[in-house]
């Protein structure tokens, strides 16, 4: 039965383990197994946590005695290794923090144990959670699920991929400038981003404090959106919503923006998922949300800067341990009017998520791409082919970036797939915390399109280490 128990729902699970129909043990002993089999050719999860069993044990023994477990008692995550986890190792992907171990957990991780989760390890990510790879000096490459040629995505690309090849029942990792949805989408899994602020944001490296708390969140990734709610609500402390009714509200959807097009697969994605929404009884409209096509002009100019910053204060003295990813940005010229131009930046994000929230008042809900394309080669890490151009990965995620930009929960559902079978996500986004609401949403995508598929076959062997 390990197989199946580590293809069922976390929220499945949660309940087989509440009615004592499985154990926690064979839960962690489950995915234990499923993380030896498969994870040396995936090299998704990067540090397991000696300590599953034994949690495992003490959260069996709680169900014996009666005591009232949380919602997720028994069931076993992952964590993004960038955020951390008290006793093990916490890296962020940099040579600089390769022996570092966390003191104590961060707040996000506190709440999960506290609804019961046993904490199996830590996943990969990208290097200071820096792009759109998951490819670091420490860990190496992490591959993705449904082909290895391709990448799982960044900087959360160890989540996802543990997720979709069913190494855990959900991940905790944080998103930027996309980096839960992004991943998901490669993937062919579910994500949430939620509001800034609505999950502890501590014990996150690089830290959420100045400009990253405009549009930093730290969100779950799962194989379906009743688990992206159950441990948002594990996460949040949200009280369990009340029905929600999709029927009559308007939602608007577009693909391209502005100049900056997509792929035909994206395109019809968005179709899909806008059609499913329809089926559900909202009044869908083809509509392009004002300012979204500013969004990555915005997102350098507010936390660029801040990221340089961050870097060198890092790898001080150490500069020699720094990757590609933190090497480029190192030795780019500091622009000595960064300040103003921060100053400025954040006057006309203001200016436009103030027309941009009015907007969504009679439209409270838009589904858009997570990106321009799919998942791309490992190799194309710096630029991938949109209709015919060249365009830099960075630039093809914009549609992902307005909503840390402008501070909008998303969540990102499977909906599609391309001819050569890689999954297509869209993002369901919608106003400041009515993250229930973008749930819901996504849950008809889901019901509409399908969901998660399982990957047709996954990689076996050594580390992926470049």
């Amino acid at each position: 039965m390990s197989l199946e128990l580590t293809t069922v729902s976390a929220a499945r699970l949660a309940d087989l383990i509440r009615r004592r129909e499985v154990s926690p043990v064979e839960a962690a002993a489950a995915y234990l197994r499923r993380v030896e089999s498969l994870n040396p050719g995936l090299n998704a999860v990067v540090t397991l946590a000696p300590d599953v069993l034994e949690r495992a044990r003490a959260a069996e023994r709680e169900l014996m005695r009666g005591a009232a477990g949380g919602v997720l008692h028994g069931v076993p995550v992952t964590v993004k290794d960038t955020i951390d986890v008290g006793g093990l190792r916490a890296t962020a992907g940099s040579a600089a923090r390769a022996r570092r171990v966390a003191e104590r957990d961060a707040g996000a991780v506190a709440r999960l144990r506290a609804a019961g989760a046993v904490v199996l390890g830590k996943t990969n990510c990208s290097e200071m959670a820096l792009d759109y790879t998951t490819d670091n000096p420490v860990f190496g490459r992490t591959l993705n699920p449904h082909n290895p040629a391709y990448t799982p995505g960044g900087s959360s690309g160890g989540c996802a991929a543990a997720v979709a090849a069913c190494l855990t029942a959900g991940s905790l990792g944080s998103d930027l400038a996309g980096s839960v949805r992004i991943p998901a989408h490669f993937c062919g899994v579910a994500a949430l981003r939620p509001t800034a602020d609505r999950v502890p944001r501590d014990g996150h490296c690089p830290p959420v404090t100045g400009a990253y708390t405009l549009g930093a969140s730290l969100g779950p990734l799962a194989r379906g959106v009743e688990d992206l709610r159950l441990f948002f609500g594990a996460l949040s402390l949200a009280p369990p919503a009340e029905a929600i009714t999709l029927r009559g509200l308007r939602a608007a959807w577009y693909a391209d923006r502005g100049e900056a097009r997509v792929t035909g697969e994206t395109r019809a994605a968005v179709r899909d998922a806008a059609a499913a929404l329809a089926g559900a009884g909202l009044e869908v409209s083809e509509e392009r949300p004002p300012g979204v096509e500013r969004a990555t002009e915005l997102w350098l100019a507010l936390f660029s800067g801040a990221t340089r910053q961050f870097l060198r204060a890092a790898y001080a003295g150490r500069e020699r341990e720094a990757g590609p990813a933190a090497r480029a940005l190192l030795e780019r010229e500091a622009n000595p009017s960064a300040a103003g131009d921060f100053a400025k930046a954040l006057e006309r994000r203001d200016l436009l998520r103030a027309e941009l929230l009015r907007w969504m008042e009679a439209t409270p809900l838009f589904v858009a791409p997570v990106g321009a394309v799919p998942a791309f080669r490992h190799e194309e890490a710096r630029r991938v082919e949109v209709g015919g151009r060249s365009v830099p990965v960075f630039r093809a995620f914009g549609h992902a970036q307005a909503c840390n930009v402008f501070d909008l929960p998303a969540a990102c559902v499977p909906a599609g797939r391309t001819r050569e079978g890689l999954p297509v996500g869209v993002q369901i986004v919608g106003r400041p915390f009515e993250e229930e609401l973008v749930l819901a949403a996504a849950a008809a995508v889901e019901r509409a399109l399908g969901g998660w598929r399982p990957p047709a076959t996954l990689p076996h062997g050594g580390p992926n280490r470049v």
